[in-house]
């Protein structure tokens, strides 16, 4: 039976709301007051995750209503269509960040580093490091592409964080204020990177990708566990939406078992497959074995043909073939 902890998921996701909301304003603040285009772009940054995180805590609570007439098999999938929005979301960052860092690499620009500018930088990367280390570890233990995508924004913001306040310390020691939009770029190619993972993770399962082969082959042992002459399966399918699994197969019985029997022993193979994987809905077709007619070559019949040459004018040579058929008797369906 699945089974999401939704109020765990929803917490989760409000933590990185209000993380965010304060990282942004101390990031502003700082920015503004230093001249820091590395800490104005990494409070973008935080405002493209703020309006990420808020996504992310919609689409959990969606993504766990019980499936419905119009969605039969439930509504999973609105955390990819998270997932992908998010990761939109990150290349528009990306964008923002490369256009200002550029036009502040074609200008002179005044640089105010502070003790304050580096500091807001190193407690922007360690209230991020422990936020993505809470959100990255329910994600994985409930499956949500929606949390993980969170935590990958977290996770980056934390690399960033702290380039951008080693950054800073390197201008302030040499005095060379390139290195700030340098700097800026290099957050955003970072940024980049993640958008495009998130991305393709997000968007395999909207076009019905099957599992990861480590989980297929769990399903693959147990059904040849169960395999033998009465039970035999084919057309295995499977495919994920949200943290959600489906795997759909054909049962085939023999046709003297019951259908009451074989419904007893396809619920060993359900249990068996729902203990190992999580999450996971299994839909079986069980079918009837077809007989295969069978041949009874019991009867025989022969035929034969006259083969006649000429060897001359008043002699002639005959050859008879004498050709032996195996007349089946038809058994079966």
């Amino acid at each position: 039976m699945i089974s999401i902890k939704l109020d765990r998921k929803i917490k989760t996701a409000v933590l990185s709301v209000i993380s965010n909301s304060i990282l942004i304003t101390i990031k502003l603040i700082v920015g503004i007051y230093s001249g820091s285009v590395s800490i104005i772009s990494e409070a973008m940054h935080s405002t493209i995750d703020l309006i990420a995180s808020i996504i992310a805590a919609f689409s959990v609570k969606l993504s766990s209503k019980p499936a419905d007439k119009e969605h039969p098999y439930g509504h999973g999938k609105i955390e990819n269509i998270s997932g992908l929005i998010e990761g939109l979301l990150i290349l528009v960052a990306v964008f923002m960040i490369i256009l200002e860092a550029v036009d502040k690499l074609s200008g002179h620009h005044e640089l105010n580093v502070t003790a304050a500018a580096v500091g807001v930088m190193m407690i922007s990367a360690l209230i991020n490091l422990i936020v993505s280390s809470i959100l990255y570890k329910v994600a994985r233990e409930e499956d949500s592409i929606a949390l993980e995508a969170d935590a990958l924004h977290l996770k980056t913001d934390v690399l960033t964080s702290a380039g951008v306040g080693i950054g800073l310390i390197l201008i302030k020691i040499t005095g060379f204020s390139v290195i700030d939009p340098i700097a800026a770029i290099l957050v955003a190619l970072l940024i980049l990177k993640e958008a495009w993972n998130l991305c393709l993770n997000a968007f395999n399962p909207l076009l019905d990708s099957s599992l990861p082969e480590k989980e297929e082959k769990i399903i693959e042992q147990i059904l040849k566990k169960y395999t033998n002459n009465n039970l035999q399966f084919d057309h295995l399918k499977t495919r994920k939406s949200g943290p959600y699994r489906f795997v759909d197969f054909h049962v085939i019985t023999d046709p003297d078992i019951s259908v009451k029997k074989a419904d007893e022993m396809t619920k060993h193979i359900i249990k068996e497959i729902e203990n190992s994987i999580p999450n996971v809905h299994v839909h079986i077709n069980i079918e009837p074995k077809k007989r295969i007619i069978g041949l009874s070559y019991s009867h025989l019949f022969c035929s034969f043909f006259i083969k006649v040459y000429n060897k001359g004018e008043n002699f002639c040579h005959c050859t008879i073939h004498l050709r032996r058929y195996l007349l089946p008797n038809f058994k079966g369906a």
